[in-house]
């Protein structure tokens, strides 16, 4: 297994920890591909009943990497594929017989609140900040988990504003996470909570997450996030995004956000 991802055991909880810590643990595809690993591996595995997921350092998940290089697609249909096997990618997490719980700390951004939206259970630290991508680099792709979870009205309030974050009480508040509590007790806070879970028979477990599941399933759940992928890599197609882009390219990320700050990007 790569060292982006940290796994270990403890009392029949698999712990999945992001750890890229330097990047705030921002996704890149071989760190998605290993986490899932590690869960395909926790599910797998018998004297295991629930699956945390954490990041490693300052925060949860920063989002995409966008400077990694390995997120580029050429043209239209390639980046739809693309997209699409991330969303993919993150749905494995919601077919996963297997309780997952995400543990969120500091920030939570972007891809970042995919990830924490689509496990089962997310409990968040008081001093976490979640929010939207931090530079208009396309439309739609991390709105429409939000839309799912939030309602429209809500989604759209966040999301017309390229970088808003809201606190972690307003995520609660919203439906996109489940609790919040102190910073300094989310460790003790999130293991208590997966070993009252651990204690539950693996198999009703897997059907209980199956019965609740389907309930959206039969609403249309699984493309509502899909249709995201289509809309996002016709966002990357628009004259805006490629504007962004080539000033990534050519300043970097920070000058690039410190520019569209001041107005002067786009």
């Amino acid at each position: 297994m790569d060292d982006t991802i940290l796994y270990e055991v403890d009392e029949r909880v698999a712990v999945v920890t992001l750890n890229r810590p330097e990047k705030l643990n921002a996704i890149t595809p071989t760190l998605q591909r290993e986490l899932l690993a590690a869960l395909r591996r926790a599910a797998e595995d018998e004297s295991v009943r629930v699956a945390v997921v954490r990041g490693a350092g300052r925060g949860f998940c920063a989002g995409y990497d966008v400077t990694s290089g390995e997120m580029a697609a050429r043209g239209v249909p390639a980046d739809r594929q693309q997209l699409e096997a991330v969303v993919r990618g993150w749905l494995e997490i919601w077919d996963l017989p297997l309780p997952v719980v995400a543990q969120v700390h500091g920030v939570c951004l972007a891809g970042g609140t995919q990830l924490a939206a689509i496990c089962d259970i997310t409990i968040a630290a008081d001093d976490a900040r979640v929010g939207t991508p931090q530079l208009p680099l396309g439309a739609g792709y991390v709105a429409s988990f939000w839309a799912w979870f939030v309602g429209p009205k809500k989604a759209k309030e966040v999301f017309f504003e390229t970088g808003a974050t809201i606190s972690a009480d307003e995520a609660v508040a919203m439906g996109l996470f489940n609790r919040v509590v102190p910073a300094a007790s989310l460790d003790d806070e999130v293991r208590s909570y997966a070993r009252a879970v651990a204690r539950q028979p693996k198999d009703l477990l897997a059907l209980q997450k199956l019965a609740i599941n389907r309930t959206q399933e039969a609403q249309g759940f699984r493309q509502a996030l899909l249709q995201g992928a289509e809309v996002d890599a016709i966002a990357h197609a628009s004259p805006a995004v490629k504007a962004v882009n080539r000033h990534i390219a050519e300043y970097g990320l920070k000058e690039s956000l410190a520019a569209f700050r001041r107005g002067d990007l786009v």
